[in-house]
């Protein structure tokens, strides 16, 4: 993205075997207004590039500095050894109600220079929620905000920049992102601009030129070697998160099309990240039944999938929505749902862990096998700002979850190899593996739909 209002885009330089070759990027969308001031260029580089730069551009600033484009730090055979995961981002300025101080209450700047610094990633998951500022009038940061600073400018780029690009910027230029659509990023009443034309027109798998925005997308499967990520825009799934199932079968036939891949990949693990969880538990009391879980459409959609649930090789389900980070397991074929709302918004209350055990959650109803909420108290209350980080052992994941510094918090848990018996075996105090070595560059390809 560029503010120059020129229509040549620069070009990217990168070495593909022995030779050094020199691409000009493509011009996606031109200036459009007060709202998208910018140019947006992109460039599909081929799957054994390396050393990608960008070269010849016209900008008064360049980020990051050196113009160095991260690529894809594995190959065909193997997959990313070190994975960070955070949602929910955005620094909380509503148009009614508290507002988050962007200035010595929001964590995500120094969580991002965390997941850059400790985990150092081969690739980094963003579980949805960008854009927060819904009135940058009320935000406390407005001097280094410059085109974000009044309620008329909401949702502009210089709000996108301030509330993602600029704090995620050591982040961003240390390993490819994969990103899915939170709830923020929705649609207004005319379909056009707002959160949800700049998430089409900056962030999307498919980026638009007009500022147009839809209520849905098709998944994106995201091939990263032998992991397979597969994003699932559930931005409006239950937008009141009321339990409602409507337009459940929209939901069903998106989640057969990702089972559908997942079989016709029988050897890799598959990775499904969406913005609302299938199975997140927000609260339970201590008689049967007396539990909150969300999202009950997707949860009812997966058992209306063919397979009636997700494919055995879906070994994780990742999202957020909810502010703190999660992980419940069931010890069946369902996958463990991994909840990572902690990186950046005001942060929810949590339940206690020892009375989520046993609760049933999902459809069908699967009792809870082991669940590990990240809370100021075992028996929870407010939740603790961080982030996840998965490491792959070579033939499973390690997954902890890091503090604002960066510190593990809590226990270190390794996947179990059981397809049909997911679950992780959590051991306090053990320090999280180094992850898989990392032969050489590797492919990053994004097909749309599936095929």
């Amino acid at each position: 993205m560029s503010t120059d209002t020129g229509q040549t885009c620069p070009s990217v330089r990168y070495t593909l075997g022995a030779a050094t070759n020199t691409v000009m990027m493509h011009l996606v969308s031109s200036p459009a207004g007060a709202q998208f001031p910018t140019k947006v260029c992109e460039l599909g580089v081929p799957l054994t590039a390396s050393g990608a730069q960008l070269v010849q551009v016209t900008a008064a600033v360049l980020h990051p500095g050196n113009g160095r484009l991260p690529l894809p730090d594995w190959t065909a055979a193997t997959r990313p050894g070190r994975i960070g995961v955070i949602g929910d981002t955005g620094c909380e300025v509503p148009t009614t109600g508290t507002v988050q101080s962007c200035r010595t209450g929001w964590p995500f700047p120094l969580i991002a220079n965390s997941v850059a610094s400790v985990t150092r990633p081969d690739l980094v998951i963003h579980v949805g929620d960008y854009l927060y500022r819904e009135d940058p009038a009320r935000e406390d940061d407005k001097p280094r905000n410059p085109g974000c600073t009044m309620s008329a400018e909401a949702a502009s780029w210089a709000c996108v920049v301030a509330d993602f690009f600029r704090p995620a910027e050591t982040l961003l230029a240390g390993a490819p992102v994969a990103l899915a659509r939170g709830n923020h990023e929705d649609c207004n009443a005319t379909f056009r601009g707002g959160a949800g034309g700049a998430w089409f027109r900056y962030l999307a798998d498919e980026l638009r030129a007009d500022g147009s925005c839809s209520r849905h997308s098709d998944p994106a499967a995201i091939r990263a070697g032998t992991l397979n990520l597969v994003s699932l825009d559930s931005s409006f799934a239950d937008p009141g998160d009321t339990g409602s199932t409507a337009e459940k079968a929209l939901f069903t036939a998106q989640l057969n099309q990702v089972n559908q891949d997942a079989q016709q990949h029988p050897g890799n693990d598959y990775f499904l990240f969406t913005h609302k969880p299938l199975w997140m538990v927000k609260s339970a009391g201590r008689t049967t039944g007396a539990v909150t879980w969300l999202t009950r459409v997707l949860s009812d959609a997966v058992a209306d999938t063919g397979l009636h649930r997700l494919a055995s090789n879906v070994r994780l389900v990742l999202s957020g929505h909810v502010h703190l980070y999660q992980m419940i397991d069931f010890n069946t074929v369902r996958p463990p749902q991994v909840t990572v709302g902690s990186s950046g918004g005001p942060l929810d209350d949590g339940p206690d862990d020892r009375l989520v055990v046993n609760q049933p959650v999902g459809t069908p109803t699967e009792p809870v096998h082991q669940s590990i909420t990240q809370t100021v108290s075992t028996a929870g209350g407010r939740g603790i700002f961080g982030y996840a980080d998965l490491r792959s052992t070579g033939t499973t994941w390690d997954l902890a979850f890091r503090n604002t510094n960066g510190v593990v918090r809590g226990p270190v848990c390794r996947l179990g190899p059981s397809l049909d018996n997911k679950s992780f075996l959590c051991s306090p105090g053990t320090a999280i593996g180094r992850g898989a070595d990392r032969p050489g560059k590797g492919h990053l390809s994004v097909s749309r739909p599936f095929g």
